[in-house]
Order: structure tokens, then C-alpha cells, then sequence
């Protein structure tokens, strides 16, 4: 049974990763879609496989930090299909340099922008179709790292990824009223291509014990397919096999690579 057969959704940063494996769980379960990522090359791939399950698909290069984009992708999703009831919010990126010390502030900006500004853009104007509509879910895809302030994931990760949890409570606290349920997904260490902006990259070893993009794809789809009358306000996902990935961090910092510069 396809569960989300007739529902929309849109979904951030779904061009790799986490976000194109969501894309194809929620098509699978019979959503038509809306793709929101930087690349429109990787972007048209991750939507020719949602059109080979058959679905329909629109796709949306741009910044998820840019206002009128983000109100642009929401008014031509409703108009295109006359609703809306589910926004993923996955978009999320990183910096190679990520202590207090070392962090520019360039790259403070950006990460905070896309991780956490991009998510409350969308959910701003996600907002008034659902309310009309008296019902929808936000699905915001957090981290371990929004549980408690991580340093391999760094100040501005860990600082983003927190806020994506106070936005979904006050999703909560504000918008049931309106039949309108939120929900942050906080998975663990997960093999995706943003391992690569490391400053100690994962080997093929280390990223065989992780998650996998499509567990937490799976994870959305448990959520989304819920009824109505059932709100799954947080959920965390952790590999079985729990890795020391804090000695890469240590090695990081005793190589002296924080001993920078203010910029």
C-alpha cells in the first residue's frame, strides 16, 4: 500500500545523500515531489529515479537560504498541485575548519544559513498552505550533534543543528492548534558525501559501520506515513557499532591544526 498516495512533499538538499534517499522512500510510498538543491546537474539525477518509480517530480536549484526562493519553490508546489503536506527539511552542509578557534566567520555564516536559516525559511512559507489546509508535517533532519555539542562536527554544526530543535518545538508549541505536527530526526555517524568535508576523512572501514542514507530515509517514511492523530516529535538513530570518532578529533587538535589566526 502506498501510503502517500495523492500528498506532496518537498524535499531540501535532495540532490545526494540523506536527501535522495528520502526522495525515493516518500516516492515510493506514492508522493508527488518537489527537489530543492544547489546542483541542478545532481539534482535531475536524484529526480530521474523518483520518475522511475513513476511519480511526479518538479526540481528547484537554489540556495535554501535565499528568501524569495524559498516562497517561489512553496507558491509554484501549491500552484502546481494545490497543496502541500510535507516538507523535509534536510538541506545541511559543513566546514573543513571547525573549532571556535579556527572557524571563519565566513564559513560560521554559511553553515548557520543553510542548516538552520534555510529550514525556517521553507517552514515560514510552508505554513500558510497547511494551515489552510488544516493539516501537514515538517520533518527536520537534525544530527548526534544537536543532541549535545559535538567537536568533530564542529561549533557552527553543532550550534545549527541545535537550533533545528528549538525550531521544531516551536513548530510544536506553535502550530498543532493548526493540526500542523513537526518532527527532528537526529541520526548518528551516517556514510554520506559531507564525511568528505572532514578534516580527517572516514576510511572505507569506518564508513562501513555507519548508517546509511536510505535508514534514515526509512525513518521518514516511518514518520510520515503516521496518521494524523500521531505526532513522533523526535527520533534518534544510532550505528549499532558506535565509533571513536572523538580520537579523530583529538588528533586533529594535537596536530595543532586550531593554532590559527583570527580573521
Amino acid at each position: 500500500m502506498q501510503y502517500l498516495l495523492g500528498k506532496v512533499a518537498i524535499v531540501t538538499g535532495a540532490s545526494t545523500g540523506m536527501g535522495e534517499a528520502i526522495a525515493v522512500a516518500l516516492a515510493e510510498e506514492g508522493a508527488a515531489l518537489a527537489l530543492v538543491a544547489r546542483s541542478a546537474e545532481r539534482l535531475e539525477k536524484a529526480a530521474a529515479r523518483v520518475r522511475q518509480i513513476g511519480n511526479d517530480v518538479l526540481v528547484f536549484p537554489g540556495d535554501v537560504a535565499d528568501r524569495a526562493f524559498a516562497r517561489q519553490v512553496v507558491e509554484v508546489v501549491v500552484g502546481r498541485f494545490g497543496r502541500l503536506d510535507l516538507l523535509v527539511n534536510n538541506a545541511g552542509t559543513n566546514t573543513a575548519h571547525r573549532n571556535l578557534a579556527d572557524t571563519p566567520v565566513a564559513d560560521w555564516r554559511r553553515v548557520l544559513e543553510t542548516n538552520l536559516t534555510g529550514a525556517f525559511l521553507f517552514t515560514r512559507y510552508a505554513l500558510p498552505p497547511m494551515r489552510k489546509a488544516r493539516k501537514g508535517l515538517i520533518v527536520n533532519i537534525s544530527s548526534g550533534a544537536g543532541l549535545a555539542p559535538s567537536g568533530p562536527a564542529g561549533v557552527a554544526y553543532s550550534a545549527s543543528k541545535h537550533g533545528i530543535h528549538s525550531l521544531t518545538g516551536s513548530i510544536n508549541a506553535e502550530e498543532r492548534r493548526h493540526g500542523i505536527r513537526a518532527c527532528v530526526i537526529a541520526p548518528g555517524e551516517t556514510d554520506t558525501p559531507n564525511l568528505d568535508l572532514r578534516p580527517l576523512v572516514p576510511d572505507k572501514a569506518a564508513r562501513a559501520a555507519m548508517l546509511r542514507p536510505e535508514d534514515i530515509a526509512n525513518a521518514v517514511r516511518y514518520v510520515a506515513t503516521q496518521p494524523d492523530h500521531v505526532s513522533v516529535d523526535l527520533l534518534v538513530i544510532s550505528p549499532t557499532a558506535r565509533r571513536n570518532y572523538q580520537a579523530d578529533y583529538e588528533r586533529y587538535v594535537a596536530e595543532g591544526h586550531t593554532n590559527v589566526p583570527l580573521d
